[in-house]
């Protein structure tokens, strides 16, 4: 094991969009950093970079502006030296392509000396002076690194939550929308392809291959157990909800209170788009002029409660929960839309003599983004994700994820580097 003696302020675990805001803004601060990505390059969603998506946030919330509209890995920096200024002036609009975005930040972790890809953070320790000791694996030659840091930043976002009975199956065929683009070939050669949950990935998904489904021919269904097809909530007073100002009110709220008033949200922060939904009712509305009949269908108060191969097809067991009828539905494909869960790496939960974690296994973090220490420590680990449960729907949110980054600045270096105000919205939550 090769070590490395020198000590870092700061080594970040995980290279998203949220640690990748983080190194951006301590990139031009004189302090010590490293950030480890496992990837061998920046990748956000590769399975859902649809052409024709777009952000669901305005570009402002790229990984600098909100805090520092001058630092040079702005997003409107990218499209100067991308010699696209015109373009996009021209453009007029305040969302752009989900595509562009990823490419964005490739370009910034690229220009950025504090990233490095194609490496694993496989061990983190508490030294007894109260640093930390990070072990990082090489994903190309499998060598270990040792390297030094006061504090940790972890940033490991979220892996594909796939229900336990669709995890035997063979992954060609019954697949998360997480592998979407990946597995869409697959799709076009099938007789028939079933998307199952809610949200704007499941939609996103369907309207893709209802794009397509008259060319090739195969049947689409789509089952979800919602109550019907729900569009986001995206008036703009609701969207205060995604501010600074929401998460002084959540946060003092007691754990139970909490965790209530978050399975409300779901509107908020999973529906879809109303444009998505539009796309997919004009299109077939499109297809059925002239009485026209298409092979689709939409099926919404169904929970699939099992699926079962038979004859190289798949039998899903679907229940009607309003008329509490059974029944069965075949299908060549599956995609599951079941959204996502928060990773947490393993090594995290080994810390347990160290850092306190909740009733359910979720680690307690302070309203400044500290897990909270078991005694007195001067150096941190800080979570810049999964923290929904302690700061509420705004926690994935790109919108927030600068001003996260902003207040973990500050207490790294010890000043108000970035200025904190007393109040960004007009409604109060008190």
């Amino acid at each position: 094991m090769k070590q490395n003696r020198e000590v870092y302020d700061v080594i970040g675990v995980g290279i998203g969009p949220f640690n990748l805001s983080l190194a951006a803004l301590l990139d031009t601060q004189e302090t010590k950093a490293l950030f480890f990505e496992q990837k061998p390059e920046f990748a956000w969603h590769p399975g859902m970079l649809i052409e024709g998506t777009k952000l669901q946030v305005p570009f402002l919330a790229d990984l600098v502006t909100m805090a520092d509209p001058t630092n040079p890995h702005s997003f409107l920096n990218y499209i100067s030296q991308q010699g696209r200024m015109y373009q996009f002036y021209i453009l007029q609009r305040l969302d752009i392509p989900r595509r562009e975005y990823n490419d964005y930040c490739k370009w910034a972790s690229e220009r950025i000396g504090s990233c490095r890809f194609g490496k694993q953070v496989t061990a983190v320790h508490r030294l007894q002076d109260g640093r930390h000791q990070v072990d990082v694996q090489d994903a190309s030659t499998g060598e270990v690194e040792t390297f030094y840091t006061k504090h940790v930043v972890l940033g490991t976002g979220s892996t594909p939550a796939l229900p336990e009975a669709f995890q035997n199956m063979p992954r060609q065929d019954v697949f998360h929308t997480a592998d979407f683009e990946m597995q869409r070939q697959t799709c076009r050669e099938a007789e028939s392809v079933t998307v199952v949950g809610s949200g704007q990935s499941a939609a996103e998904a369907f309207r893709e291959l209802l794009k397509e489904q008259r060319t090739c021919g195969f049947r689409l269904d789509w089952i979800t157990r919602s109550p019907g097809f729900a569009s986001m909530e995206e008036s703009k007073l609701n969207l205060e909800h995604f501010s600074p100002d929401y998460i002084d009110y959540f946060y003092p709220l007691p754990q139970e209170k909490k965790d209530e008033i978050f399975a409300s949200q779901g509107l908020y922060y999973k529906g879809i788009s109303e444009h998505t939904i539009t796309d997919i009712y004009n299109l077939m509305y499109e297809y059925t002029v002239g009485r026209e009949k298409i092979d689709v269908s939409l099926l919404p108060l169904t929970k699939v409660t099992g699926i079962e191969r038979k004859e190289g097809r798949y039998e899903l067991s679907c229940h009607h929960y309003q008329k509490e009828e059974g029944y069965s539905h075949r299908t060549d494909k599956v995609i599951v839309a079941t959204g996502y869960q928060p990773n947490v790496p393993s090594f995290i939960k080994e810390l347990s003599d160290v850092i306190e974690f909740d009733d359910y296994g979720r680690y307690k973090v302070t309203k400044d983004y500290r897990l909270v220490n078991k005694g007195e420590n001067a150096y941190n680990i800080f979570a810049n994700s999964c923290i929904a449960h302690t700061h509420g729907v705004g926690s994935t949110n790109l919108g927030l994820a600068v001003f996260r980054s902003k207040v973990i600045v500050n207490q790294l270096l010890g000043k108000e580097v970035y200025p904190v105000q007393d109040s960004y919205v007009f409604q109060s939550f008190e």
